[in-house]
């Protein structure tokens, strides 16, 4: 083989390994959803919840349609662990209905047929549910980088986007946040969540 052929061979090689790595290479993001509209966040770490969580909980949420107030209810398994959350919603008969996990820096996500325009999003689920119980310093940085703020009182979480206006209230009906019942108000987009954790397991999270 000619010495031209051979360099080129090796430069091949090169940039295949070159490539290979970059492709190989852990990414450093989490997943993000949206806040606000044309706004999106980064999402915390499953694990920066602190805890591992095995929780069973009622999520009643109300809004208004042209002046009318309506009101549903979603039956929740919130199960979370050092490198994974999974998130699955139930009918009153049931039936699961949303299930979503994720992991890996990714999210998976499934509504049953059919009910896509009736329900929430669940990565918009997800989201009132960490943005909730997850603690302020696991917030802290996603929201800091789209110039957003999280306040924690005793009892209570406000959250402000970049022009200083208060966007989400919550109020804890207990210092232990899975103890109480929770009142999530969207104050922009005019509706109400209300969490109760019907019961709820913690433990330890093993390092990964």
């Amino acid at each position: 083989m000619k010495l031209a052929h051979i360099t080129k061979a090796l430069t091949v090689l090169t940039m295949c390994g070159v490539l290979a790595a970059c492709a190989s290479k852990p990414k450093d993001t989490t997943p993000q959803v949206e806040i606000a509209q044309g706004q999106m966040v980064n999402l915390p770490s499953p694990s920066s919840l602190g805890y591992g969580l095995n929780a069973s909980q009622l999520i009643t949420a109300t809004w208004t349609v042209d002046d009318n107030a309506r009101s549903e209810q979603l039956p929740v398994q919130l199960q979370v662990s050092a490198d994974k959350l999974v998130l699955a919603g139930f009918s009153s008969w049931g039936t699961r209905i949303l299930s979503l996990t994720y992991q890996n820096d990714a999210i998976n996500s499934d509504v049953l047929t059919g009910l896509g325009n009736a329900l929430p999003a669940p990565e918009q689920v997800l989201f009132n549910l960490m943005i909730t119980l997850w603690p302020s310093s696991a917030w802290e940085g996603p929201l800091n980088e789209v110039r957003w703020q999280v306040i924690d009182k005793e009892d209570s979480r406000a959250i402000f986007d970049s022009n200083g206006t208060q966007i989400i209230d919550i109020k804890y009906g207990n210092n232990e946040k899975l103890d109480g019942e929770i009142l999530f108000h969207h104050l922009i987009d005019g509706y109400t969540i209300k969490v109760n954790t019907l019961q709820y397991q913690k433990e330890q999270l093993t390092p990964q």
